[in-house]
């Protein structure tokens, strides 16, 4: 079976040959990985990598060198002053360069899966605002946001068109809402200011026959189900560390809805405790015997990660992985 074949049935809510496989590996441990491995590229060859994660395209941006000074200089714009500067290009040819070498690549010649990262409609801001005054600015400045969240949802619509055109898989759109245990700001206020932007380009991706993947740290349990009405399939990382428990996701939307995700970075991956590592991916593959899964870290690995224990845990995975979890 094909790598993409095994994610496509997972996503439809059946149960493939094996769980698939996958890792935010490369950003810390690109050097130790290439060490032991060859590369990146053949530590995912080795442990038969079903997915590939792909960065690129233009980057977004306000296209006005007055606001950049500004900010270089340490002032804050506020949004009334940012209603009319232009957005970065999303059409511009060259910058899918990459992209297009990357999707080739992995759905080309491996045959996996290919998700194409897409600034989030509040994340994709926090960069140029800064995160608290962003979260701040939702109560001072909410119409003028609507109005910068309506032309973001249109340039994050014109990339995802580009990226469809590259042959991605799924468009994943990366959208911080969630805090350990609450999220950054209430659900109204999210159905009240990020939905509806969010809402209006994954119709559009839908429309076009576009997957629709999403990105989010933290709790954001409580609006889930607005999130599937939207027509995403897939949601990573489910963070049980923030409260998001994997066995209450199997109650109450498997058969809806695939977790990417499983293996903790935060709690369990990194801290030299193989045992723990171990316990938990037995765990975690055992609950999802019967499909929903996608086997995979929760965030990036990080660079306090040895090596020695990555290997150990896809050694592990990899094993189980075709026997779902079943093995003493």
């Amino acid at each position: 079976m094909l790598p993409r074949e095994r994610v496509e049935i997972v996503l439809a809510h059946g149960r493939p040959d094996r769980i698939p496989l996958y890792g935010w590996v490369q950003a810390n441990l690109e050097k130790p990985i290439s060490e032991r491995f060859g590369s990146v590229a053949a530590f995912e060859d080795h442990y038969e990598f079903d997915l590939a994660h792909v960065f690129g395209g233009p980057p977004f941006y306000f296209r006005d060198d007055d606001y950049w000074r500004r900010v270089k200089a340490g002032e804050t714009v506020p949004p009334p002053e940012l209603l009319d500067l232009p957005f970065s290009d999303p059409d511009d040819a060259e910058a899918y360069r990459s992209l297009r070498e990357q999707i080739e690549f992995h759905k080309g010649r491996r045959g996996r899966w290919v998700y194409v990262q897409t600034p989030g409609i509040f994340e994709g801001m926090n960069g140029m605002f800064g995160i608290e005054n962003h979260l701040s600015w939702l109560l001072e400045y909410p119409d003028e946001l609507r109005e910068i969240y309506r032309r973001k949802s249109e340039w994050n619509t014109r990339f995802a068109m580009n990226c469809l055109d590259l042959g991605a898989d799924m468009i994943h759109v990366s959208d911080d809402w969630g805090a350990q245990n609450a999220m950054m700001f209430s659900p109204v206020l999210w159905r009240e200011m990020i939905a509806p932007p969010l809402g209006r380009f994954a119709a559009e991706v839908r429309r076009r026959g576009g997957r629709l993947s999403l990105h989010s740290d933290g709790f954001v349990e409580p609006v889930v189900d607005d999130v599937l009405a939207m027509g995403f399939e897939m949601m990573h990382p489910w963070q049980e560390s923030a409260g998001m428990s994997l066995e209450r996701f199997r109650d109450r939307w498997r058969g809806r809805l695939t977790v990417m995700g499983g293996l903790c970075v935060q709690t369990v991956l990194g801290f030299g405790k193989l045992d723990l590592v171990e316990r938990e991916i037995r765990r975690v593959m055992r609950g999802f015997a019967d499909g929903g899964l996608i086997f995979c870290t929760t965030h990036f690995v990080q660079a306090h990660c040895s090596i020695e224990e990555l290997a150990f845990a896809y050694d592990l995975a990899y094993r189980l992985a075709r026997h779902a979890g079943q093995e003493n």
